[in-house]
């Protein structure tokens, strides 16, 4: 028994012994020890490797570096600009919270109305609404440049049976136009050929002689066949329509962007629906009230 009791005692002096040797040198046994690879700091604020994983590409160990050097650079730069604005200006930090929670909440709205509209989006536009609209709307279609439809070809000078050619495309429509398009896909260095389709006058001569003409309006109204050259090309320009600078666009030069506004008028619809649907719901299930 007495031995029982010495044994018990020296184990208590070696337990304390054990405890004030670790307040001793301040062993936090819990600790775990961070192997996060540091790839910059400013002040007590650490950039890690695993920060800036997700911008690492798979392939070219180039463009990786590039991409992290630069991200490093402007993350450097971005902590370095809120040291000295925390120093300089005296912040209201609930203010700033309140932001930070109402772009948050706003990212969140957007995100669910994106998927909603997404589901139910109808992209499909008929030409009778395009056509309507434009009907409807046609006063907010005036042209801020001269357009026209053509047909136009640069053609070498060294290029065969010019004369022929030359014929061709200045009498169209009387003449064959299958026999210009062949002519132009075998001579002509550029070309536009499409009889429908409106172009701006501006795109047409750019890079030809004729993009000195002043008069682009008189000249597009006195003119039904041009033809001018340098030293390398002809160019042939057959004006086959064209309308002016504040006249009226036609339907099947803004019909691209009738259909963009009409699918835009359908998201806000169904931006609209969304939150009425959200409102009914929650009142139907008395989520809210209003004192």
């Amino acid at each position: 028994m007495k031995n029982l009791k010495i044994r018990l005692y020296i184990a208590g002096i070696f337990v304390l012994w054990l405890s004030s040797c670790e307040q001793l040198y301040n062993v936090d046994v819990s600790e775990e020890v961070d192997d996060r690879v540091i790839i910059a700091r400013v002040n007590d604020i650490y950039l890690y490797d695993e920060d800036i994983s997700s911008l690492v590409p798979r392939g070219n160990q180039g463009d990786s570096s590039m991409i992290v050097s630069k991200y490093v650079d402007s993350w450097v730069k971005k902590q370095l600009t809120i040291a000295r604005a925390s120093t300089e200006l005296d912040f209201d930090e609930a203010k700033i919270e309140r932001k930070i929670l109402d772009y948050r909440y706003a990212l969140m709205v957007h995100e669910f109305e994106m998927h909603y509209i997404n589901q139910r989006l109808d992209k499909e536009t008929s030409d009778e609404e395009i056509e309507k609209y434009y009907n409807e709307k046609f006063e907010n279609f005036v042209l801020r440049q001269n357009i026209m439809r053509c047909l136009f070809a640069m053609v070498p000078v060294e290029a065969p049976q010019i004369e022929n050619f030359r014929q061709l495309i200045r009498t169209y429509p009387d003449s064959n136009l299958e026999e210009i398009q062949s002519y132009c896909y075998r001579f002509a260095s550029k070309s536009s050929l499409e009889t429908e389709l409106w172009i701006n006058f501006d795109e047409v001569i750019s890079n030809t002689p004729l993009i000195s003409v002043q008069e682009k309006a008189d000249f597009l109204k006195n003119n039904s066949f041009v033809e001018t050259s340098d030293e390398n090309y002809y160019y042939f320009i057959r004006v086959l329509d064209y309308k002016i600078s504040d006249q009226i666009a036609p339907l099947s030069y803004i019909k691209d962007d009738i259909e963009s506004i009409l699918i835009n008028k359908k998201k806000v619809e169904l931006r609209k629906e969304l939150e009425e649907e959200v409102y009914k719901v929650a009142k139907e299930n008395n989520e809210f009230e209003i004192y």
